[in-house]
């Protein structure tokens, strides 16, 4: 079979050898290394080559007598042979530690053929060398265990390695006659799993029988519920406070928020011109009497109102222009008339009417006409905010925020505020339109209404106000109150002498019955003395049931981190 041979020069280092591999044709590769080749005598550079050959899917061939050498190939079962011709095979670790003193070298050329010592030429020389252990073809003895030839005489070093092959030998011996030894070496893999299966099973027991025992114990107790009625009364000042008689400090809780909402408006109003014109007030006047028209006077025709623009006043002494020449007469006194500029009491073009003599005035004046059409009257009708669009969106407001704020108002409240939910109240201030009130809002706008919102609450001490019940229950020495219904104030009311109200609210009485109380009545106990430890020690128990966390546990720990106890309470 087809096989590159590699020869190791002195000065080639475990990269360059791995290298000279990798790059191999063959399927073998066989390494000759020099005489005294150190870069072999590293285990990690052994397993390196050893990797090396693996990974490249090639076998690796050691040619080499060294049995330090060999020695490593056998740790990583690699092939090795004394010369190209011969058949490689993997050393067995022993045979080579036990052939360490004895066995030589033989050196190769450059084709791996065995190369014989000339200078060895008779039998003398040849006992001298193999006496001194001295051969050629393999590195010295001193070499491969480290000793140095400087200390010791020719016949102590023999005596030495005789003595260490000796030794080498028992030990060998001892280890070969015992069985174990030898299972566990040629068994590691079932031995080590044996170990850690040991190893887990131990943890496992620990685990189970230490560690994971745990019980749930749970109580019934038989309980009663009780009503509480009791009237109480309340003060705005904290000095006259007596919570142990009833009397509670109320504390007011405030939340001012400022809001807006939009809203359509649905008011008239003609921004037209107004019509004007005049119209004639005659009046009849006898000796010395006077009549005045004040400016604003209301003058109507046909439904429609006019006011005068200034005043006028009429007097005897004007009666030298007496229009009915009745002076000398006395028959109705003088008639005095004087027109007059009105204007039209609001904008419209329904204030152009025509001169008429249908006219009224709120004047004492005996008659008005027109002898003239009023005019100049347009009409520009717009939108407008009136009273019953602000009404409206005030009380959208107040609905949508009532529920809203009140919320904000509870939630910044204190846990130990005890809130008296009728005394809630809500006041909204400074509502202010935009445009205002009779204002013109433009096309495609919405007017707008932003008020100050004011919420209010009382509130008294939630811890006071229990212990108030606490104490008014008058509970037997053994009993207690495992569960109280949330208190409330009902009649809340403000009167002659103060706020008042009746304190409402229902507890649940029964035996005393603790979890420490519990845990060291069962602690250490089996499950079936520990539940019958508990029922027959306290009074008022209508059950006890124990659950362990595992099948396997059958009594209650020591631990009482490992207890946990549930009260059950039952009407």
């Amino acid at each position: 079979m087809n096989k590159d041979v590699i020869y190791i020069e002195p000065e080639d280092d475990i990269t360059d050898i791995i290298t000279r591999i990798e790059n191999a044709k063959s399927k073998i590769v066989a390494l000759v290394p020099p005489k005294k080749a150190t870069v072999l005598r590293s285990m990690v550079n052994i397993k390196l080559i050893h990797k090396a050959g693996f990974a490249a899917d090639k076998t690796i061939v050691l040619v080499t007598t060294d049995p330090a050498i060999m020695k490593l190939a056998a740790t990583v079962k690699m092939p090795v042979t004394k010369d190209l011709q011969s058949a490689p095979s993997v050393p067995d670790v022993f045979a080579t530690e036990d052939t360490t003193s004895t066995e030589e070298q033989v050196d190769t050329d450059e084709n791996g053929k065995a190369i014989e010592d000339t200078k060895q030429t008779d039998e003398g020389e040849s006992a001298e060398v193999e006496a001194n252990g001295k051969n050629e073809g393999a590195p010295a003895e001193e070499e491969i265990v480290g000793e140095t030839e400087n200390t010791e005489s020719e016949p102590e070093k023999e005596l030495r390695k005789s003595e260490k092959v000796k030794k080498k030998k028992v030990l060998n011996e001892k280890f070969a006659s015992n069985k174990v030894l030898n299972w566990i070496v040629n068994h590691k893999a079932i031995a080590i799993g044996c170990g850690v299966g040991v190893i887990v099973l131990i943890l496992v027991l620990i685990w189970a029988f230490v560690i994971a025992p745990a019980v749930t114990i749970t109580v019934g107790v038989r309980t009663e519920t009780e009503q509480f009625r009791e009237n109480v009364t309340f003060t705005t000042n904290i000095e006259e406070e007596n919570s142990s008689e009833g009397k509670f400090y109320l504390e007011e809780k405030k939340f001012e928020t400022k809001s807006e909402v939009e809203f359509e408006a649905t008011g008239e109003k003609n921004l037209g011109e107004k019509a004007s014109g005049t119209v004639t007030v005659y009046v009849y006047l006898d000796d010395g009497e006077v009549v005045s028209v004040k400016a604003g006077t209301k003058f109507t025709s046909n439904g429609l109102v006019f006011t005068s623009n200034k005043d006028v006043t009429f007097t005897w002494e004007d009666s030298d222009t007496c229009e009915n020449d009745a002076k000398s007469v006395r028959a109705y006194g003088c008639q005095i008339s004087a027109k007059l500029a009105v204007t039209a009491a609001e904008p419209g073009e329904k204030y152009n009417i025509a001169a008429s003599d249908k006219w009224t005035s709120s004047a004492n004046v005996d008659g008005v006409f027109s002898d003239k059409a009023m005019t100049g009257g347009t009409d520009k009708i717009v939108t407008v905010v009136q009273q019953s669009d602000i009404d409206k969106a005030l009380a959208e407001l107040k609905t949508e925020n009532e529920s809203e704020n009140k919320q904000k108002l509870l939630d910044m409240l204190d846990d130990d505020d005890f809130v008296i939910d009728s005394s809630f109240k809500q006041i909204t201030s400074g509502p202010v339109s935009t445009p205002a009130l009779g204002e013109e809002v433009k096309s495609g706008e919405k007017a707008k209404l932003t008020v100050t919102t004011t919420d209010s609450i009382y509130v008294i001490d939630e811890a006071e106000v229990k212990t108030f019940i606490s104490e008014k229950a008058k509970l037997d020495e053994n009993d207690k109150i495992y569960e109280m219904k949330e208190p409330f104030i009902e009649n809340f009311v403000n009167t002659e002498i103060g706020y008042i109200g009746k304190l409402k609210t229902s507890y649940v009485t029964g035996p005393k019955v603790t979890e420490n109380e519990i845990t060291e009545l069962v602690r250490g106990k089996g499950l079936g003395e520990a539940s019958k430890n508990i029922t027959s020690t306290i009074n008022g128990i209508s059950e006890v049931h124990i659950d362990p966390s595992f099948p396997w546990v059958y009594s209650v720990p020591n631990d009482t981190n490992k207890i946990t106890v549930i009260i059950n309470v039952k009407e």
